[in-house]
């Protein structure tokens, strides 16, 4: 009998207390209808920001004319990923971080671990992001998506978003606030699908990543 293929959650914990970027919208929730006599079902109301938790940015997030994630391609959050560790290289991610596990096979995915623990309770102001020359040899070398575990991935205190802008120069996607604490660096499946929000300037997602075979991926 086939041995399932192992899977990795790297989606944070969404509730209550789940980090936002200041001025966001946390997560909240409340209970519409509760089983009970004439009610046979409980019903709960939820609102938050779609950049609670691990999301995809959308164009629309850093582009006033960019298409929204209802009308954003699916397949580039579906398919061969890399897991690459940069852990405590901040605050920017060099090419010189992952260049050692970047080669000629590099599929079209690359999410790049900082933490050596996501901090899935607390908003981290010091959090690392991308250099935009990393994104620019990436783009290079044919990768269509890159992902991070932190909240962005440019400085928290930035305002020109230069690695938000190489992404949309380059028509790539992104997903932020990945969970990676307990996954090898390696290659893998990602699965990361944005909902269909017609409008909206990003998505949550539940990001999994599955081994490519029975054997787990190598180091």
């Amino acid at each position: 009998m086939p041995t399932s293929l192992r899977l990795w959650d790297i989606s944070p914990p969404v509730h209550a207390g789940s980090p936002v970027f200041p001025g966001d919208t946390p997560y909240q929730q409340r209970w519409a209808a509760n089983i009970g006599p004439g009610c046979p079902v409980n019903v709960s109301e939820i609102t938050l920001s779609p950049h609670v938790g691990a999301h995809a940015d959308a164009p629309l997030h850093y582009a006033p004319d960019g298409a929204s994630i209802g009308d954003t391609d699916l397949s580039p959050f579906l398919g061969p990923c890399r897991v690459i560790h940069a852990i405590g290289r901040g605050p920017l991610v060099e090419w010189a971080h992952i260049a050692h596990a970047v080669d000629v096979a590099l599929p079209p995915r690359v999410l790049v671990r900082t933490y050596a623990r996501m901090p899935i309770d607390r908003w981290d102001p010091q959090l690392a992001a991308y250099a935009p020359d990393t994104i620019e040899q990436l783009a290079a070398r044919g990768v269509r998506l890159i992902g991070i575990d932190t909240a962005s991935i440019d400085p928290a205190d930035s305002k020109q978003l230069p690695s938000h802008q190489t992404i949309r120069r380059h028509d790539m996607r992104v997903l932020e606030n990945l969970v990676l604490d307990d996954v090898p660096e390696g290659d893998y499946e990602l699965i990361a699908l944005p909902l269909k929000l017609v409008s909206a300037d990003a998505s949550p997602v539940r990001a999994v990543l599955r081994e490519l075979s029975s054997s787990h991926p190598q180091k």
